[in-house]
C-alpha cells in the first residue's frame, strides 16, 4: 500500500514508518523537522521536507507521490505551551489538519489514521476512560485535537472520507532503531533516564498528595511498538472493510502506574538509585488517567505485547544508552 505519513520524523511516527516499511508498504514521510529528526526516518521510506500548514506543499507531495492512505502525526503537543501559545496550536493542529484533509479530498485519498490523544477527555469523570466518556478538554492542546476529530466527522459525511482516530495515553519505550528525542523533554520515562545518563541531577515529581496508593499521579503507559501495531491494524481495517467509515479507539494497557512506581522500576532497570524531588502539583493534572482499550481489542484484535513496565523502560534505556545525545543533529 502507498502511504503518506505526515509527521513521520517524530517519535511515534518514526516507529510507525519503521514497521510499515518492514511489512513492505511504500511510505512517503512528510515532516518540517521542527520537532522531528531526519535521522529518525527509516532509509527505506521516501522523505519530503514540508509543512501541513502549506496547502501548496501538500498538493505537491500528493501529486508527485500518489498515495492510498494517510497517517497524520503532525501536531504541537505540549499542554503547558498550548496554554501560553493557543494561536500556534490552532494554526498547526487545526489549520494544518484542515489543509491535509483538503489536499486528500482533492487528490481522491479516502483513508486517514489520526494520532489523537487522551487529552480530549480533560478531567475524567470515570475510570477507566471509554470512547464515549465525556470530552471536556482542559488545554488548547486537547481542544485542538478534539476540534480536528470533529472536523473529520463532518468531512467524512461530505467527502466520502473514512478515518480511524486513535486516542492514546502515555507513549513510551523504543524500538531497536528509534526512540524519544525531544527538546525540551517532557515525558516522564526519558526524564527519569536522564539522571543515570548524567544529564540531570534529579527528577521533579509534581505532587505527592493525590488520592492514590503513594500520593503521586497514576498514568497508563503504552509501548510505542504497540501503538504502531494499532495504527497498522486500523489502516488494514479501513482498507479491508468498506462498512467502516469513522471510528474512535482508545489505546492503553488498561492499568496504571504511579510516578514513584515508574521511578522504582527504572532503578531496577538501570541498577542504581534515581534521585527525585517532590514539588507542588501542576494545575490541571488529574490524579488518575487509565484507558479502557476493549473496543479496539474486540473490533481489530489488537493486544498490547509489551505490558510489563520494566520491559518498557528497558527498551527505552537501551536506546538512550546507544544515543545519549539523541539523534545528534
Amino acid at each position: 500500500m502507498r502511504i503518506l505519513v505526515a509527521g513521520g520524523a517524530g517519535y511515534i511516527g518514526s516507529v510507525v514508518v519503521e514497521q510499515l516499511v518492514a511489512q513492505g508498504h511504500e511510505v512517503t514521510v512528510l515532516d518540517n523537522l521542527s520537532k522531528g529528526h531526519r535521522a529518525a526516518v527509516d532509509p527505506l521510506a521516501r522523505f519530503v521536507q514540508g509543512d501541513v500548514r502549506s496547502l501548496d506543499s501538500l498538493r505537491g507531495v500528493l501529486s508527485a507521490h500518489p498515495v492510498e492512505a494517510v497517517m497524520h502525526f503532525c501536531a504541537s503537543s505540549l499542554v503547558g505551551e498550548s496554554v501560553e501559545k493557543p494561536l500556534d496550536y490552532y494554526e498547526n493542529n487545526v489549520f494544518g489538519g484542515l489543509n491535509l484533509v483538503r489536499a486528500m479530498v482533492e487528490a481522491g485519498v479516502k483513508h486517514l489514521i489520526f494520532s489523537s490523544t487522551a487529552a480530549t477527555y480533560g478531567e475524567p469523570e470515570e475510570i477507566p476512560l471509554v470512547e464515549n466518556s465525556p470530552v471536556h478538554p482542559t488545554s488548547p492542546y486537547g481542544e485542538t485535537k478534539l476540534a480536528f476529530e470533529r472536523l473529520l466527522h463532518w468531512a467524512a459525511g461530505a467527502h466520502d472520507l473514512r478515518y480511524v482516530s486513535l486516542r492514546y495515553f502515555n507513549a513510551c519505550g523504543a524500538s531497536e532503531k528509534y526512540g524519544e528525542d525531544h527538546d525540551p523533554e517532557t515525558h516522564l520515562i526519558p526524564i527519569i533516564l536522564q539522571v543515570p545518563l548524567g544529564k540531570r541531577d534529579k527528577v521533579t515529581v509534581f505532587g505527592l498528595d493525590y488520592p492514590t496508593r503513594d500520593g503521586s499521579c497514576v498514568r497508563d503507559y503504552i509501548h510505542v511498538l504497540d501503538l504502531a501495531r494499532a495504527h497498522i491494524l486500523a489502516l488494514e481495517a479501513l482498507a479491508g472493510d468498506s462498512t467502516l467509515t469513522e471510528k474512535i479507539y482508545n489505546l492503553g494497557n488498561g492499568e496504571g502506574h504511579t510516578v514513584l512506581e515508574v521511578i522504582k522500576a527504572a532503578e531496577v532497570v538501570v541498577g542504581q538509585p534515581i534521585a527525585y524531588q517532590p514539588i507542588a502539583r501542576r494545575a490541571g493534572d488529574p490524579a488518575v488517567l487509565i484507558a479502557s482499550a476493549e473496543a479496539i481489542r474486540r473490533d481489530l484484535g489488537w493486544q498490547p505485547e509489551h505490558r510489563e513496565l520494566e520491559s518498557i523502560i528497558r527498551s527505552a534505556w537501551q536506546w538512550h544508552r546507544r544515543h545519549p545525545n539523541g539523534y545528534e543533529e
